[in-house]
């Protein structure tokens, strides 16, 4: 593993900007409106200047009794079309905050691109809590075949939508929403494989049939069930991780006990978001990656 950890930011971003944070917010640009979102790693202050910060065009407040609610000073759409190289997404404001994709995972978007273009072989991708499809259009575009798994039907929808979209609903990927443990434990049992495994479990959820998924219990028995269906040429393997308590080398120490067989690196690091007014750099997520070599 390398000894430094990596910071990484995604660039190429013209229809999104980080614009400020700080006192646990973050003001955001989607497209055309701007928009003020928790943000409890901003613990330094916001830039003096507040009437940027004003200017908003929405802004999410939490509540006591948990979840929280949109306000909007003014009157904008409520979902939106976003681009970024050859991908599209369909932007709307949720109920938890969330706009219906992770900006800061455009750099694993790369990443998958670069890879699977770069093979002579067809290369079978499993996306793992796949959300609205981010990774999963990536992969498709770059000529993959995929296999998209999120419990939630709604985001699997969405995430559809999204393929279609970015002209990808004739691409071969399969929409599962299912829960990814009892995915999984059905795959070893039919004996298939996949060249690529991307996982961004979150710290706690529920499954399609009201399983429970807690990440520090249950990750670690998920990736030693994904080594079973990896094949025996895999590319890479990508674990990225929100809100939780652990280091990225705790990732990366995983995958490689993992991936000793194989020949390949593995490195960790923080995915990140630059501000558009400094070099400033928003923290977002962990993540451990081992690939080929």
């Amino acid at each position: 593993m390398n000894d430094t950890i990596k910071i990484l930011t995604p660039e190429d971003w013209a229809e999104y900007e980080l614009i400020d944070s700080g006192d646990e917010e973050k003001l955001e640009r989607f497209g055309y409106y701007t928009f003020v979102r928790p943000e409890p790693k901003a613990l330094w202050h916001k830039n003096p200047d507040r009437t940027i910060w004003e200017k908003a065009d929405a802004v999410y407040k939490r509540s006591s009794s948990g979840g929280g609610t949109w306000n909007y000073p003014k009157e904008i759409s409520r979902q939106w079309i976003m681009h970024r190289k050859n991908l599209s997404f369909l932007v709307k404001p949720t109920g938890f905050k969330h706009m219906g994709f992770f900006p800061e995972q455009a750099v694993f978007w790369d990443l998958i691109t670069q890879k699977i273009s770069s093979q002579k072989k067809s290369v079978s991708l499993l996306n793992l809590f796949a959300y609205t499809g981010g990774s999963t259009l990536a992969a498709a575009a770059a000529g993959a075949s995929v296999t998209h798994i999120d419990s939630s039907k709604e985001v699997v929808s969405w995430a559809r939508e999204n393929a279609k979209l970015s002209k990808l609903e004739d691409k071969p990927i399969r929409w599962i929403p299912e829960d990814v443990m009892t995915f999984v434990k059905r795959e070893i049992k039919r004996s298939n494989s996949y060249d690529a495994i991307i996982l961004d479990p979150p710290k706690f959820g529920r499954g399609v049939n009201n399983e429970v998924w807690k990440i520090e219990e249950d990750l670690p028995k998920l990736l030693d069930m994904c080594m079973e269906i990896l094949s025996s040429d895999p590319l890479f393997i990508i674990i990225n991780a929100y809100a939780v308590s652990y280091s990225s080398l705790t990732l990366g120490n995983m995958l490689i006990q993992l991936v000793q067989k194989y020949k390949g690196r593995v490195y960790t690091g923080e995915l990140g978001t630059k501000h558009s007014s400094n070099q400033t750099i928003l923290p977002n997520s962990i993540f451990g990656v081992w690939e080929k070599q």
